[in-house]
């Protein structure tokens, strides 16, 4: 066996998996440990082949949440592990690398120093990485440990998609530049989607929609990050479930003035009561906006079409920056289980070499599959990500 802890530690979560990858990767355990530092947490454990764990007590910080974890993983009852001495490695979802990191990395001292040094740039949740990583060196001294960052599948940008047109100085000063996020994902689901088709992927042009309570697209060229809708922080691109995505910022800079809102009150707007939250006036979930819908809400509607509009935007300008596509690949929560939503988008698209199918593509939910008609010129693709697989091969590759 070869057993990879996966961490992903949030602001106020870790969520995890225990995977074998000695031969075809399983998952032995997985779970989340919600609500940290708020009065009541609670602990979600699910072993496989064995009855799932809930418990409901104070986590009052990510190393007590860390501690349940590794704990689950050697229980009598609901554990896998015989000893902690059985995790080979543990592999780390780190939210921001900068301009530091274009691939996955053993963590050492001065890999620490850098993710430390990004805090500034990911404040809510490079330091419970850190926390994270620091724990299990306590816990499990000596077990290597593998950092694999939202941000290193983009470093490959240009120039002119990164810059900003800021005063050049406040990049060279504070680095404030295009970064892009879910690379991890948008990287698995294009090389997944080619080795299914048969292709090579360095003779493809990809535009990936990864959909989901957090929402970007990115270009792909040849196997590179070429151009990606998030930007300096998660909130740009489309409208996400409680982001605004992309908005013009003197609209903003209006807000603030007559509602009399500080830096930390303009962030909580734009981060955590806008989106299709802000627009519905009710939920965020797209299940929950069609049975809005369903009942006759028109704003639900409102926030739906906002979505499709914005991702089919992003769609053709791809298509512009790609000199068109070869592949459409749709995932995450709502790109692979939203199928009136792929629907939606890939609509009215023929001019650009899409021959949809809806008969395909009709109540698809989870699944890898063609979307397409054997004669569309672009192939468009459901493909379920993984996020969690990339971070565990890294990790047993970096560390064998």
């Amino acid at each position: 066996m070869i057993n990879i802890l996966v961490l992903n530690c949030g602001s106020s979560s870790i969520k995890y998996q225990l995977l074998d990858m000695a031969n075809e990767p399983v998952v032995l355990a997985k779970g989340i440990v919600d609500k940290i530092t708020l009065p009541l947490g609670k602990f979600t454990h699910k072993p496989a082949g064995k009855a799932p764990v809930e418990i409901e007590e104070p986590i009052p910080d990510h190393a007590t949440g860390v501690n349940l974890i590794l704990r689950a993983l050697v229980n009598d009852t609901h554990g896998v592990l015989r000893s902690l001495h059985d995790i080979n490695a543990v592999g780390h979802r780190v939210a921001h690398g900068g301009e530091y990191f274009s691939s996955s990395v053993l963590i050492d001292e001065a890999v620490k120093a850098k993710i430390a040094a990004c805090s500034e740039l990911a404040p809510l949740h490079n330091p419970a990485h850190l926390t994270g990583i620091e724990t299990m060196e306590k816990l499990l001294p000596g077990t290597p440990q593998v950092a694999v960052f939202d941000t290193s599948f983009h470093q490959t940008l240009p120039e002119e998609a990164y810059i900003y047109p800021l005063p050049y100085h406040f990049y060279q000063k504070y680095g404030i530049r295009r970064y892009g996020f879910h690379g991890t994902s948008h990287e698995f689901v294009s090389k997944k989607a080619c080795k299914l088709l048969g292709w090579n992927i360095a003779e493809k042009k990809i535009i990936t929609c990864h959909l989901g309570n957090g929402s970007s697209i990115t270009a792909i060229n040849r196997g590179k990050s070429v151009d990606t809708s998030m930007g300096f922080t998660p909130n740009a691109g489309v409208i996400m479930g409680t982001r605004t995505g992309d908005v013009d910022l003197g609209a903003l800079l209006f807000l603030c003035e007559k509602e009399n809102l500080n830096a930390d009150q303009a962030n909580t707007l734009i981060n955590k009561q806008s989106g299709l939250w802000g627009i519905s006036g009710t939920t965020s979930d797209c299940r929950e906006l069609w049975d809005a819908v369903e009942k006759g809400s028109k704003q639900a509607r409102l926030a739906l079409d906002i979505l499709v509009y914005q991702v089919k935007k992003y769609i053709g300008s791809y298509m512009a920056v790609l000199n068109g596509a070869d592949l459409i690949v749709f995932t995450g929560g709502i790109g692979e289980n939203d199928y009136e939503i792929r629907r939606m988008v890939c609509d009215n698209m023929q001019f650009l070499g899409i021959s949809f199918d809806d008969a395909a593509n009709d109540k698809v939910k989870g699944k890898d599959k063609i979307l397409t008609r054997p004669d569309s010129k672009v192939t468009v693709m459901s493909i379920n990500t993984d996020e969690e697989l990339v971070i565990a091969t890294d990790t047993m590759n970096l560390t064998r």
